[in-house]
């Protein structure tokens, strides 16, 4: 981000939070919401999950940290942050895994990357499945084998020194396994965050072509236009011909009133609108 003043650029971020309820067959249409900030503090997540209530789904960040604490007493009168569910993501732990082999080529890696490659064939099996149909797979054939898989690597950290990398691989696993398995009691839950890395890889490409955001109000208007155009694209629409069409429409005779109709989930195409 340039920084006006002093002929230098300053670190922004962007942070996404993404619902999508496809691979549950669940009722609500999926969403991706954006937020920009000049830092990382803990403090902006909290504010912005200010007023959600449930499961976030997410990396190890420390920030989450606050969100997921019991309630204290001035929590109950409305003066703190809400106490979230933290479920952990898979993908991430087996990052860690995939960077050791990738470098070392040790077995125990290799065998770590095989066994949570178990755990990723089930989900395969049941995406697009009901709740209950999710909930009982994972209960039947994945909680065998993340049971063995917390053995295995209990075992594996005990012959390895502390700043050894693998240990450190198998350390971030056992130390989050509460919220790593978390998924598997919850048809709802998917096994990593990855909707919302997805959500963040057009970020990545696109800084590289535009360089920078002006200010921090540049990023704050960058962040609506990423909520708009990756909500359109969750819902299936071009992006492009969405954004043409709604703002045609709101600059024409389009009510005020009627703006939810606009929506991504309600819109409507108009092809020969859209070929013009």
């Amino acid at each position: 981000m340039l920084a006006p003043g002093n002929g230098k650029t300053r670190t922004g971020r962007l942070w996404t939070y993404v619902v999508d309820e496809r691979p549950w067959q669940g009722g609500w249409a999926p969403a991706a919401y954006y937020r920009f900030s000049p830092d990382r503090r803990g403090g902006r997540p909290r504010d912005h999950l200010a007023r959600f209530r449930g499961v976030i789904q997410a990396d190890a960040f420390s920030g989450y940290h606050a969100l997921t604490q019991p309630a204290s007493v001035s929590d109950r009168v409305g003066r703190g942050p809400p106490p979230l569910i933290h479920a952990a993501c898979w993908a991430h732990a087996r990052r860690k895994f995939y960077d050791v082999f990738e470098s070392t080529k040790l077995p125990i890696a290799e065998e770590a990357l095989k066994r949570i490659g178990e755990l990723y064939k089930i989900e395969a099996g049941i995406t697009g499945q009901p709740v209950e149909t999710r909930l009982a797979t994972r209960q039947s054939r994945a909680v065998a084998i993340l049971d063995a898989l917390r053995d295995w690597l209990t075992a594996q950290r005990r012959r390895l020194s502390a700043k050894n990398a693998l240990a450190k691989a198998i350390q971030y696993a056992l130390s989050r396994w509460e919220a790593l398995t978390r998924y598997a009691g919850d048809g709802r839950l998917a096994i990593d965050n990855n909707v919302a890395e997805r959500a963040l890889r057009g970020i990545a490409i696109t800084r590289k072509n535009f360089l920078f955001l002006g200010s921090d109000t540049g990023g704050e208007r960058a962040a609506i236009l990423y909520t708009v155009l990756e909500t359109a694209k969750l819902n299936g629409l071009d992006p492009q011909a969405y954004r043409a069409d709604v703002i045609n429409r709101i600059a024409g005779s389009h009510p005020i009133n009627r703006l939810g109709e606009l929506l991504p989930w309600n819109w409507q195409h108009q092809p020969a609108r859209l070929a013009a």
